[in-house]
């Protein structure tokens, strides 16, 4: 959108001076309402120290308390601009203060911060005084005595402060003047008060002009009339013992409950003593709709649900009037102080929240932003939040600011041990009896490749026959190697090598091989045991993780005799089928050394284990 200049009259307040990590001091701005839509009132990312550039990025947002939303962020600029047209009387209806706010959260990632902001939305004079009657009829007695008042119908102003209504104003009159009260809100109310005798057969009928003025620049105005017939008889008026009457009713209070019952007393007699009660034009809708006032009996009952978080206290006017043809009046003033109970239950509301962390994010990595809230009072709005099983659990709660809290690691993670956690938040307030509720987020934990592949055992020896039959990787499987990794997908998947350390004369790669995804050994040559009696190689077990780990396996292959050698005789009967002699003289006996005959085996063990016997003679 265009760039348009701020207003002079915005003011921007810094409520805190400390910065919280998360949620920083209270920024406060204060506008007039009705300014135009796609005004900038100011610019965040320098109020906030924010680099502007980094806005879109951060997903920088507002969170409002309210469901319009008025105000907009321009993620390109930081600039804060009229989204909506604000309504003063319309965003703060209640008369109870002149202050008027608009609350929101500025939030942030990466890191998370949230900022609070409170807009002031200043009144302007925009309305004017109006009366809830344009007419007011009053009938007076002319045995009235002077200095007598009758109550009026008050103007409404749905400005405050200064454009609120500050006086009135009555039309030249010889015979009536007017007093002006204030209510305990700053209310205007006005009295009509007679300053000279009445005489009903000079003048029947008085008809006065009365203006209410407010205090605007410039000053707004409403007229009613106001129509005095006169009237003889009555001249005493109902009393009550008192002028103002307090009383303490505690909130919920069921419909029908009596809150008091008023009693005004008349000197007079007969009809002009009997007295009805209602309620003055002082008493505001609300109350009138919340209460009910008997006019005969002069009770006053609960008619409607009432709600301390919605009204603290009530104010009525009542008035007892006798029934004689020209009544008289009394009036007494009523405060009702409503107690508040613990009736609304705490709430949890999860501002920010991160549903997945890696395994070896640090102690003190922030995983969500949790604001509780209670509508109750005193301890009734106090609240506590803690985390269930809290003492079992990796994870803690720190306040960051007045209701807000961060949810922190505080210890180290381990996918392996536990891949997920279900993190419930218990918040309960400080009533009697105490009311709770709870929230659950479901956290789980990334896997990262800290764990190197595992083989169940350091050494592996085989044991393999000599002339076995050679191939890969058709050829037979003579043993399967198999490593574990206790973590997830690639990080887990597993590849396999052999590293020859072993300095035998004849290469290893020209006589092992390993299938690299099942860990398979195969034999690549037929293997002599006359010549090769053993060797020794290594296998690497190699995951797929990101940087790689891996782990070692020391494999002892024996190869073992089979007997495919025949016995050789040694020199000088070496020769096969060769005849030798030897001379024996005729004397010789028995045990008479002849010859000794050699011979050798090249297998070992039992096949090399010979035994020599004739199984010839020539004569």
């Amino acid at each position: 959108m265009q760039e348009q200049p701020c207003f002079a009259f915005v003011m921007i307040y810094v409520v805190l001076s400390a910065l919280w990590i998360l949620a920083s001091a209270v920024t406060r701005y204060s506008i007039p309402e009705e300014i135009p839509v796609g005004t900038v009132i100011a610019n965040i990312a320098t109020d906030l120290g924010l680099d502007a550039h980094s806005l879109l990025e951060r997903k920088v947002k507002l969170d409002y308390i309210h469901s319009k939303k008025y105000l907009e962020i321009n993620k390109d600029t930081g600039e804060l601009y009229i989204a909506e047209k604000i309504d003063r009387e319309y965003l703060c209806p209640a008369k109870t203060s002149s202050f008027c706010f608009l609350k929101m959260d500025v939030i942030i990632e990466s890191p998370i911060r949230i900022f609070n902001i409170e807009l002031e939305i200043m009144d302007i004079n925009d309305n004017a005084p109006q009366f809830r009657r344009e007419r007011i009829p009053l009938d007076v007695s002319e045995s009235t005595t002077p200095g007598e008042r009758f109550s009026l119908t008050n103007a409404v102003d749905a400005d405050v402060g200064e454009n609120s209504i500050k006086t009135y104003y009555l039309s030249d009159s010889d015979t009536f003047t007017i007093e002006i009260q204030s209510g305990s809100d700053g209310t205007k109310y006005v009295d009509l008060v007679l300053k000279a005798n009445l005489d009903r057969e000079k003048q029947a009928v008085h008809t006065l002009t009365l203006t209410a003025v407010d205090g605007g620049v410039p000053a707004r105005s409403g007229t009613a009339s106001i129509i005095v017939q006169v009237l003889d008889t009555n001249d005493n008026a109902p009393q009550f013992d008192r002028q103002v009457y307090s009383v303490d009713l505690i909130e919920n209070a069921p419909i029908g409950t009596l809150i008091m019952q008023m009693n005004a007393t008349d000197l007079d007699e007969g009809v002009n003593a009997e007295v009805i009660y209602s309620f003055t034009l002082y008493t505001s809708e609300k109350t009138q709709e919340t209460f009910s006032l008997d006019p005969s009996s002069g009770e006053i009952r609960v008619k409607d649900m009432i709600d301390f978080e919605e009204v603290k206290s009530f104010e009525m006017y009542v008035e007892a009037k006798d029934k004689a043809v020209n009544p008289l009046s009394g009036q007494c003033k009523i405060l009702v102080f409503i107690t508040d109970l613990n009736d609304n239950h705490p709430e949890i509301t999860i501002k920010s929240f991160q549903s997945s962390i890696r395994e070896n994010d640090p102690v003190g990595t922030v995983i969500a932003i949790i604001s509780v809230s209670d509508r109750d009072s005193g301890d009734n709005g106090k609240v506590v939040l803690s985390i269930h099983n809290a003492e079992i659990l990796p994870f803690a709660l720190n306040k960051s600011s007045e209701d807000f809290f961060e949810l922190t690691v505080t210890e180290s993670l381990d996918r392996e041990v536990k891949n997920s956690y279900d993190i419930t938040f218990l918040v309960t307030d400080r009533g009697t009896p105490p009311l709770t509720d709870n929230e659950t987020i479901s956290l789980t934990i990334q896997d990262v490749n800290d764990n190197a592949p595992t083989f169940p055992q350091s050494l592996y020896t085989i044991y393999l026959m000599e002339n076995n039959e050679p191939g890969t990787p058709a050829g037979v499987i003579i043993a399967t190697v198999s490593a574990q990794d206790p973590d997830l997908n690639q990080n887990a998947h597993i590849s396999y090598i052999i590293i020859s350390r072993d300095k035998t004369v004849i290469p290893l790669v020209s006589m092992i091989d390993i299938n690299s995804e099942s860990g398979d050994l195969y034999s690549k040559q037929s293997f002599n045991y006359e010549n090769l009696k053993s060797f020794h190689f290594e296998v690497q077990a190699t995951d797929s993780g990101v940087p790689s780990l891996n782990s070692n396996l020391t494999v002892n292959v024996f190869i073992t005799d089979e007997n495919d050698n025949s016995p050789v005789i040694l020199p000088p009967y070496s020769e096969p089928g060769s005849v030798n002699s030897e001379n024996i003289p005729y004397s010789a006996e028995a045990g008479y050394f002849v010859a000794k005959i050699r011979a050798v085996d090249a297998d070992s063990g039992y096949n090399a284990l010979l035994n020599t016997y004739i199984f010839h003679l020539f004569r």
